[in-house]
């Protein structure tokens, strides 16, 4: 009996994934395709990026403050406290910044995509769809994707920028530090292998998100409590998955540029 519930999970993990790859491949040919629906681009920018701008600029301007007393205290100890703004740069940018973000926007974002998606698909509202002759996956799908991929990239640049900003307040208001100094060394240390770096993630985060949601509200079953389930799931799925390919990119790109 054991292997024979090891045997369906791992069947059910397979199929997932294959059908997950489908949809996004499906989602992803869309975008060349006529129409483009562009008023539906728009208002999923609008609600996917305008609507994270609280959140974001809250985590990151915290983060860099945390960042900045943890610093603090560390180099304290070795009589390096001018380094503070670079090691809340460095943080910021190429790792907690794009992270963080990713982890936000996901938990509002995904969900949000899971339960509608998963409500029109138990009101058979999907069926209607494709009855009268349009693709969900190009009306509701693939301008997801799109605005989730934009918006995360802006999204990881201004909650980068606020978490210095709010490292340079705490050093400069708490630590008594040299506001000048700080901003000076946060910029210099930045090389251009750290830019790319977290402007790469947000890119695959943002796919990531976007696809994870419409995947598991499109595969929505057995009515409200199934949406609650690909809710749970869509948040689940896509925080694990982020974190997985923030390691996988850290450790590519670092092979190539030795930092």
């Amino acid at each position: 009996m054991a292997l024979t519930a090891i045997d369906t999970a791992a069947k059910k993990g397979v199929l997932a994934v294959q059908e997950y790859a489908q949809l996004s491949g499906r989602a992803l040919g869309n975008l060349f395709r006529k129409p483009f629906y562009a008023a539906d681009l728009y208002q999923q920018a609008d609600i996917i990026g305008v609507g994270s701008l609280p959140i974001v600029i809250m985590t990151g301007f915290f983060l860099g403050g945390v960042l900045a007393l943890q610093s603090a205290s560390t180099l304290t100890q070795f009589g390096a406290t001018a380094f503070t703004g670079q090691l809340v740069s460095m943080s910021m940018i190429k790792e907690i910044g794009p992270v963080v973000t990713a982890l936000m926007v996901s938990g509002r974002n995904a969900s949000g995509m899971a339960s509608e998606l998963g409500s029109m698909v138990v009101t058979e509202q999907i069926d209607a769809m494709r009855a009268l002759g349009t693709d969900p996956l190009k009306k509701l799908v693939m301008p997801r994707i799109v605005a989730t991929v934009a918006m995360m990239f802006f999204l990881v640049i201004l909650s980068d920028a606020v978490g210095i900003l709010g490292g340079g307040l705490v050093s400069v208001s708490m630590l008594g530090q040299d506001g000048s100094q700080y901003f000076h060394t946060s910029y210099q240390s930045l090389q251009y292998p750290d830019v790319l770096q977290g402007l790469v993630k947000p890119i695959f985060f943002g796919f990531i998100v976007a696809t994870i949601g419409c995947f598991y509200g499109m595969k929505t079953r057995g009515g409200t409590q199934g949406v609650g389930r690909s809710t749970t799931q869509a948040v689940v799925v896509s925080s694990v998955l982020i974190i997985a390919t923030d390691f996988l990119i850290s450790r590519f790109l670092i092979g190539i540029f030795g930092r």
